[in-house]
């Protein structure tokens, strides 16, 4: 018997998520949970149970249901509701779709989710409930904290840092060695050739910061 997992999010990136659990076989997906100030009664979200709100997670654990993947895209609420799940007693899966190229030896934290055509070559370090999207690239001894977002099509080069919950938009480049802060934002298709300040809007070509973001 398949160990149960609920998806934490019910928009366009638990489809995916629910697509790579799908299509490695290793859990069972029951169903999927939205964060809420109150609890409704259940609906459905791809052909299966949507609960919302987060006392649900009470009833799925009594169900049954051990482990559970935050399937939405905002990096801090991502960490600070697998805390809270953990804290209910759920583990965080890990889910790799089966076409991402992944080194040997690459270490890859616990609700990670690496989606189609993502390659992650020696060295590299991917941590907690990282999202490393469709068709990304991370290269050799990149270092990726626990929350980050690398966005479909981004490019890291070698040794690049990603600090915790940092945003790499859509067909960014980041040039070897660059570190990128803490809750910085990269915006889509920038080239970054300098290292990013924590908490920092970026965008452009070559990227620039914009303004601070506060945490």
């Amino acid at each position: 018997m398949r160990p149960k997992l609920v998806l934490w999010g019910a928009s366009g990136h638990a489809l995916t998520v629910a697509d790579i659990v799908s299509l490695c076989g290793e859990y069972e997906l029951t169903g999927f949970i939205e964060d809420s100030a109150y609890e409704e009664s259940p609906g459905e979200f791809c052909g299966l149970p949507l609960f919302m709100g987060r006392l649900h997670l009470d009833r799925l654990y009594h169900d049954g249901v051990r482990f559970v993947i935050m399937a939405f895209g905002n990096c801090r609420a991502r960490l600070d509701l697998a805390l809270f799940a953990q804290e209910k007693g759920f583990h965080l899966a890990k889910a790799v779709h089966p076409s991402a190229v992944i080194a040997k030896g690459v270490r890859i934290g616990e609700g990670t989710v690496i989606a189609a055509g993502a390659v992650v070559n020696p060295a590299a370090t991917i941590g907690n409930n990282v999202i490393i999207n469709t068709s990304a690239s991370v290269d050799h001894e990149v270092l990726i904290a626990d929350g980050v977002h690398i966005c479909p099509g981004v490019r890291l080069a070698g040794r690049v840092r990603v600090e915790e919950a940092a945003w790499i938009g859509v067909g960014s480049s980041v040039v070897d060695r660059v570190t990128i802060g803490a809750g910085a934002f990269i915006g889509a298709g920038s080239v970054v050739v300098d290292d990013i300040p924590p908490f920092s809007l970026a965008y452009g070509v070559p990227a620039k910061v914009i303004k601070r973001i506060e945490p």
